[in-house]
């Protein structure tokens, strides 16, 4: 792990920490960090995968998951 100097918004910073409760500066931007990848990596499943149109009732999508 290395360490790395950034000039951050004092305020964008503190309304992080409110918003996730992390406990440190370093926890929040590890935390937001961690989300952007997820989003990321979301997104590319999503443009991999394509998508479709699923004409199914809440009725026939149930029962498919309870066969599984």
């Amino acid at each position: 792990m290395g360490k790395t100097t950034v000039v951050i918004d004092d305020k964008l910073i503190n309304e992080a920490i409110k918003a996730t409760g992390a406990r440190t500066k370093r926890e929040v931007i590890e935390k937001g960090l961690r989300e952007l990848i997820k989003a990321k990596n979301r997104e590319a499943l999503r443009e991999e995968l394509g998508t479709y149109e699923l004409d199914l009732s809440l009725q026939e999508l149930k029962k498919l998951r309870n066969e599984q």
